[in-house]
C-alpha cells in the first residue's frame, strides 16, 4: 500500500523521488514540492509534501542556475536530453530503475507553439525539436516512475501534429501507462492568466487518471457562458494586490509606436487606432497580431505571458509611466508583476538580464496550474490525504474573502 502524507502544515514523512526533463526555471518543478501549499497562499512559504525533485536536467544553464537557487536540494544536470543516458539521470539522483515516483517536464514547445507557425517545417511538424518528445518517453520506459506528467502548448493537439501527437500517445500506452490527456486552461485553476496548456498524465499500473475539475471560472477567447458556482477569475489587479511598485531600467515603450501604446486603455491593443475605436486611424483591421500593443485589463486574468516578445508585444500594464522628456508611455510588466501572473513565490530569484528573466518566465509552468494536476495525481497515487468537507469549506471561504480584498 502506498505510503500516505497529510497534506496539513508541518506534517513529516520521507519524500519520494521525482526526475524533471526539460526542467527550465523550475515552474513544474515547483508545483511538485509545493503540492502541500494551499492554492494561492501569500505569502507562499513552503510546506513539507510527499516529493522531492532528486535531479533534473535542461539545455539551458542558466535555467538550471536559477532552479538551484529556488531548489537548493536537487541535482542537476546541464545537457542536451539526447545525449544524457537515464543511467546518468538515475545515478545523479541516486535512484534505481523503479525508484522515481514522478517523471515530469515540458519538451520544448517551439516546434508546435502558434509563435512559430509560419514556418514550413512547424505547420507540418518536421522540426527536429519534435523528437524531443521521444526522448521523454525514452527516459520514461528506462526509468519506470510510477506515474509522469507532461506538458506542452496546445497546439500540439491541433490537426496539424496529429501525426506526432498521436505516435507519442501510442508510445506512452504501449510501456502501460494509459495516457490521459487534457487541455488545461490556467485561470481556471486560480492563475490570474489566460493560459492554455495540454497536460499528459500516465500510471505505470494502468489506471486511468482523472483530471481535476477547474475551481475557477470566467469569460476567456472561447467562453461566454461560465459556473457562477465557481470562484471568479482572479484579475490581474488582485494578483497585484501589495506589490511595491519599483521602476526597472526599459520598462518604459518608446519609439515609433511610443505614443500609439501609451493611449491605449487597459484591455485593448492595436485596434483601438483602427476606425473602429476611440484612437487614431493608424492601423487596418485586424492587420496585426492580437498581443501587438496589447494593454492589460486590470478587471480581467492577464493574457499568455511572451517568452521573447517583441518591443512592441504585449500584455503591458495598464497603467503608464513618464519618460524623461515629460511624455506619457506605456510600461512593460515589471518582474515581481509577472511572478504573481505566473503564481511563483514573491520570493523567485530568476539568473540573467531582463530578456532571460522574461524567457525562463514565460517558458515556465504556472505553479497553480502544476499544482492542480499534480494535488490530483497525489490523491490518485494515495500518497496525499483529501480534504475534510470543513477544509474544504473553510479553504472556499478564505479564497473568496481575498477575492473582495
Amino acid at each position: 500500500m502506498p505510503e500516505t502524507h497529510d497534506l496539513t502544515p508541518g506534517s513529516q514523512g520521507s519524500q519520494l523521488p521525482v526526475i524533471s526533463l526539460f526542467s527550465g526555471a523550475g515552474g513544474l518543478d515547483l508545483a511538485v514540492e509545493r503540492v502541500a501549499d494551499e492554492p494561492l497562499d501569500i505569502p507562499r512559504s513552503a510546506t513539507l509534501g510527499p516529493f522531492r525533485v532528486a535531479v533534473a536536467t535542461d539545455y539551458s544553464s542558466q535555467a538550471l542556475e536559477t532552479l538551484a537557487l529556488n531548489l537548493p536540494g536537487t541535482a542537476i544536470l546541464p545537457s542536451d536530453i539526447r545525449d544524457t543516458p537515464s543511467s546518468e539521470l538515475l545515478r545523479m539522483g541516486s535512484l534505481q530503475e523503479g525508484d522515481a515516483a514522478l517523471v515530469i517536464g515540458g519538451p520544448p514547445c517551439t516546434p508546435f507553439s502558434k509563435s512559430g507557425f509560419w514556418l514550413a517545417e512547424k505547420r507540418e511538424s518536421r522540426d527536429p525539436n519534435a523528437s524531443l518528445l521521444e526522448e521523454y518517453v525514452r527516459v520514461v520506459a528506462q526509468t519506470r516512475p510510477e506515474a509522469f506528467v507532461l506538458e506542452n502548448v496546445q497546439a500540439l493537439t491541433y490537426r496539424t501534429h496529429q501525426v506526432a501527437f498521436s505516435r507519442l500517445l501510442a508510445a506512452l500506452k504501449e510501456l502501460g501507462y494509459n495516457p490521459q490527456w487534457k487541455t488545461l486552461l490556467a485561470a481556471d485553476f486560480g492563475v490570474p492568466q489566460l493560459r492554455k496548456r495540454v497536460f499528459i498524465v500516465g500510471r505505470r499500473d494502468g489506471t486511468a487518471f482523472e483530471f481535476p475539475e477547474a475551481t475557477h471560472a470566467g469569460p476567456s477567447e472561447t467562453t461566454r457562458v461560465w459556473d457562477q458556482s465557481k470562484l471568479p477569475h482572479v484579475t490581474a489587479a488582485q494578483a497585484f494586490q501589495g506589490l511595491i511598485g519599483v521602476p526597472e531600467d526599459g520598462e518604459l515603450v518608446e519609439g515609433k509606436y511610443g505614443d500609439l501604446a501609451a493611449e491605449i486603455p487597459g484591455g485593448q491593443n492595436y485596434l483601438w487606432h483602427t476606425d473602429r475605436y476611440g484612437g487614431r486611424d493608424e492601423f487596418k483591421w485586424r492587420s496585426r497580431y492580437w498581443t501587438f500593443l496589447l494593454r492589460l485589463s486590470p478587471e480581467k486574468p492577464s493574457s499568455t505571458l511572451q517568452a521573447q516578445p517583441g518591443p512592441y508585444v504585449g500584455p503591458f500594464h495598464w497603467e503608464n509611466g513618464m519618460d524623461e522628456a515629460g511624455r506619457q508611455r506605456a510600461r512593460r510588466l515589471r518582474v515581481p508583476e509577472m511572478l504573481r501572473l505566473m503564481t511563483f513565490p514573491d520570493d523567485f530569484q530568476i539568473v540573467g538580464s531582463r530578456a532571460d528573466v522574461q524567457r525562463q518566465i514565460g517558458n515556465a509552468v504556472p505553479m497553480e496550474l502544476g499544482k492542480a494536476v499534480l494535488r490530483a495525481l497525489s490523491l490518485q497515487l494515495g500518497h496525499v490525504e483529501p480534504r475534510t468537507e470543513a477544509e474544504h469549506e473553510a479553504l472556499d471561504r478564505r479564497q473568496r474573502r481575498s477575492i473582495l480584498v
